[in-house]
């Protein structure tokens, strides 16, 4: 069976898949969002609080109010003495000195936000009200020295100004306290697609055309460069290794500051130019570097196609994978292949799913049967052919990548051979970009759920078998008010014994309890991940949702066994 069939899933015929016990990953998971979403928090101690003297109280209103306060221990009262607040106005001391507020907002994901005030008060009724900062308060009450904890969900990434105001009516004073708290998630801006990085040239590293060593890296500028604004969080790359005469791997990382992680983002092998889109988060320093892990030097080529910010932008929203376009059948344009140094338009918006006015869209592009060496380049509908590459191909070779391209006015995007000869193209689209979407980007350090290969990831043995399939649990069904929409994966197949593509998709069955016999797989998807040949390591970033189950299954869809390793990156999160 070739390729060409194998990518598009013609010529398969229909078998019993089984599935093998669900490796579950909820916990590595659940861990890393904690860690990667509490990096963010603010305290404000109570010796920032102002306090205001409010109009007199009616006459009496105080005095009735004092019988009721506890008599103050002699602690309380050396604590009185102690206690420093700034002094918006003098009030009366009264029967109340000590009003204070100290306030802690914390987060455990991407736009949450969790609260505690602590209330410093002798025994009176107080009114709370908090101010989120997103136009949304709150009103409750306490009495006396309380401790408070409150939550809120945020709709967008941002900053965000938090107020606590307590109010003593009955001695005419109100405390104020507050800070400034920084969604850990962050919002993406599409980028027309623009070369940062080109070691052929020297583009972007400020030296003569110079390959990446063996165990060398390259930095690569993200922020301030080609308009990519300060502050980026994380920046969406396509990674191109280029020249090589070994075999390798690549890995990108914040760089200064930062350890590298274990994880690879693209592999390659001798004489071969291997791309793959990298999502990663970018260093304090507004770099990022790209390590070389192969022992001879290479080229390495980065373009930027898109980036994260806090600023209020566009949220992600997963898709099952659905198949747009398919030169071979006309699907999505005209049948036939895409002639050479040629571009078809193809409507995205308002199609499978998809809404009106998204500005990006996330895809699986395919290229298969192509007449001769060359690149294909997604971009938006109603712009020039970018100088930047998507995906890189041989004669005859089938290869996939993933992509997030901007989406035009009108919907559309264009799909440019900058091959001299024609070749078939096949586009699934993932996910989308948009305004409503709410789903903001929580990137975490990389981290290896699994690898056929070893035991050391709860795999119980064996390779990744043909026409079989794997399914991960990612979140427990009693943790799906997490709100994760999608997981950003590196998926790598090798010791590939034939050709064949691999299919990621949501699971449309929960996961068994320990014990039970293995759930069903559900309908083989026809779309396609990653496509390879014999004895090839295939690398590419998925963006996968895990539907109502909180798992998602992994297909082979060749007829050789072969091994498959997955690195989770971070996720889209909407809480």
């Amino acid at each position: 069976m070739t390729a060409a069939l194998v990518a598009a899933g013609l010529g398969i015929i229909p078998g019993t898949a089984q599935a093998a016990d669900p490796v579950p990953v909820a916990a590595g998971v659940a861990e890393a969002i904690a860690e990667a979403s509490t990096s963010e928090g603010f305290h404000s101690p109570a010796d920032r609080t102002v306090r205001t003297a409010l109009p007199a109280a009616a006459e009496g209103s105080g005095k009735a109010n004092a019988k009721t306060a506890a008599p103050q221990t002699a602690q309380a009262a050396q604590a009185a003495q102690t206690t420093q607040t700034t002094q918006a106005a003098a009030p009366d001391a009264g029967a109340n000195p000590t009003l204070a507020v100290d306030v802690s907002g914390t987060s455990y994901t991407a736009h949450g936000i969790e609260l505690t005030t602590l209330i410093t008060s002798a025994d009176f009724a107080l009114g709370v009200v908090i101010d989120w900062g997103d136009g949304k308060t709150e009103t409750l009450t306490a009495q006396g020295t309380a401790e408070l904890h409150h939550s809120h969900t945020y709709d967008k990434s941002g900053e965000y100004q938090v107020k606590v105001t307590v109010t003593d009516t009955a001695n005419a004073v109100q405390a104020t306290n507050g800070g400034a708290f920084l969604t850990p998630g962050s919002d993406f801006t599409p980028h027309t697609p623009t070369r940062l990085l080109d070691t052929r040239y020297g583009t972007g590293t400020g030296a003569p055309a110079a390959k990446v060593p063996g165990q060398g890296s390259a930095r690569v500028k993200v922020a301030g460069n080609a308009a990519v604004p300060a502050g980026v969080t994380a920046v969406a790359l396509n990674v191109t290794v280029t020249e090589t005469v070994d075999s390798g791997y690549v890995t990108a990382w914040p760089g200064t500051g930062y350890d590298r992680p274990g994880t690879s983002n693209l592999n390659y092998t001798a004489g071969r130019s291997i791309p793959n889109l990298v999502i990663v988060p970018v260093g304090e320093d507004g770099y990022i570097e790209l390590y070389n892990g192969g022992q001879q030097p290479v080229d390495l080529i980065a373009d930027v196609t898109g980036y994260f910010t806090r600023a209020s932008a566009d949220g992600y929203t997963s898709m099952t994978p659905a198949r747009f376009v398919d030169t071979r059948e006309g699907l999505g344009t005209s049948p036939g292949k895409l002639a050479a140094r040629s571009a078809f338009t193809t409507p995205i918006s308002g199609l499978r799913g998809v809404p009106q006015n998204i500005t990006a869209v996330a895809l699986n592009v395919t290229v298969t049967e192509p007449g001769g060496l060359g690149h294909l380049t997604a971009f938006s509908g109603d712009g020039p052919v970018p100088t930047a590459s998507n995906l890189n191909f041989l004669a005859g070779q089938t290869v996939a990548n993933a992509v997030i391209v901007p989406v035009a006015p009108d919907g559309t995007i264009k799909i440019f051979n900058g091959a001299y000869l024609p070749a078939h193209v096949v586009v699934d689209v993932v996910g989308y970009y948009s305004k409503d979407s709410k789903a903001a980007f929580l990137p975490f350090t990389p981290f290896r759920t699994l690898d056929t290969r070893e035991e050391a990831y709860g795999w119980p043995g064996g390779r990744f078998r043909a026409r079989e399939a794997i399914t991960q649990g990612f979140t427990p069904e009693a943790a799906t008010a997490t709100g994760v929409e999608a997981y950003v994966l590196n998926t790598t197949v090798t010791e590939t014994g034939g050709d064949g593509f691999l299919s990621v998709a949501p699971s449309p069955y929960p996961l068994p309890a320990p014990g039970e016999p293995a759930a069903p797989t559900g309908p083989r998807p026809g779309s396609s991940t990653l496509n390879w040949t014999a004895g090839a390591i295939v690398p590419n970033l998925v963006q996968a949702g895990d539907g109502e189950h909180g798992a998602i299954t992994f297909w082979n869809q060749g007829y050789q066994d072969a091994d498959l390793v997955l690195d989770v990156f971070g996720v889209y999160q909407s809480k």
